[in-house]
């Protein structure tokens, strides 16, 4: 199988804004699940938003109104706009795909997963 690739963790300031991309060529991750989950420290992962292969969307509730996902399956990239950060949301985030019949934000980190992208919210 190829490999998901995340990119754009950085560190931002509180009320700020950054997106994140995972390159998933290589594999036909197109046709699963695909979303994002992020760990914070002393946290257990937890699913963000997920997107199903007709393209239906659903975000955890502590992320809605701020985080967008979208997929464009000609680039093979996945993307996670995310707008209005807080501290709170300081976590690794890892882009994630599986072959799941019902596609929630929990779903895909029970598939493959990339090795993740820092995103740090701090004043």
């Amino acid at each position: 199988q190829g490999k998901l690739v995340e990119s754009g963790g950085d560190s931002v300031q509180p009320g700020g804004f950054l997106r994140l991309s995972c390159d998933f060529s290589g594999y036909t991750y197109s046709k699963y699940c695909m979303g994002w989950s992020r760990q914070a420290p002393g946290k257990e992962r937890e699913g963000v938003a997920a997107i199903d292969i007709h393209g239906s969307i659903e975000y955890a509730d502590s992320v809605k109104g701020r985080f967008t996902i979208s997929k464009d399956n000609a680039k093979t990239t996945l993307y996670l706009q995310m707008n209005s950060l807080n501290p709170e949301d300081t976590a690794m985030y890892y882009c994630a795909a599986a072959p799941a019949k019902v596609c929630t934000p929990e779903a895909p980190q029970l598939g493959y997963s990339g090795q993740g992208t820092l995103v740090i919210v701090s004043s």
